[in-house]
């Protein structure tokens, strides 16, 4: 990658641009774990099993991702990276439909549209 087209992306190359967005990936299924266990807790209370495997999990999840951020984040300014980071909540809300079953509804996708706008006006300043 050139030095101007690395400018471009914020001094990151692509590559560094997909491991940021598998990172965030990987975030994303943090809420899908908490999820589960907020319904596991409702349906069946302290003594599901299932609870503690959710929340074992959106703990185990949480590790891995600090320590791959705090890795990952070294490619970037910090105001690329963090807007970046928002892009979770467009994972957030597939994993909603696809996973749990919810409806998206206009506000949700039109809130979708101006976070994914706001990241790119920032990734490409």
């Amino acid at each position: 990658m050139s030095t101007e087209s690395a400018k471009n992306y914020g001094g990151a190359g692509v590559l560094d641009y997909i491991k940021l967005h598998l990172n965030i990936l990987l975030f994303s299924f943090t809420t899908v774990f908490s999820k589960a266990a907020s319904v596991q807790l409702s349906e069946y209370g302290l003594h599901s099993r299932l609870l503690y495997v959710f929340a074992f999990l959106m703990l185990l999840n949480c590790g891995i991702y600090a320590l791959a951020w705090q890795q990952v984040i070294k490619k970037f300014q910090l105001s690329i990276a963090y807007a970046n980071k928002s892009v979770y909540l467009i994972w957030g809300q597939l994993w909603a439909v696809v996973i749990f079953g919810e409806h998206l509804t206009f506000g949700n996708i039109l809130g979708l549209i101006f976070v994914f706008a706001g990241v790119m006006v920032v990734s490409y300043e």
